[in-house]
């Protein structure tokens, strides 16, 4: 007779890397962003205020 496609238990991973996917993408996430708050808080600091919303505003009217 044939097997069934699907088992009933489903395979365990004993990896040692078994479990840790979603924590590292997680903090991978967190430091990226992270990343990008600091780059937008330097380039504030760096040009001021009116310069730094006047780049933002230029790059958005080049990417539309």
């Amino acid at each position: 007779m044939a097997q069934p496609l699907h088992p009933t238990h489903p395979l365990q991973d004993n990896s040692s890397t078994a479990g840790r996917t979603p924590p590292v993408l997680l903090l991978s996430g967190a430091a990226t962003c992270g990343l990008l708050v600091l780059g937008a808080l330097a380039l504030w600091f760096h040009y001021g205020t009116q310069m730094f919303f006047e780049m933002i505003r230029t790059g958005f009217a080049a990417c539309f």
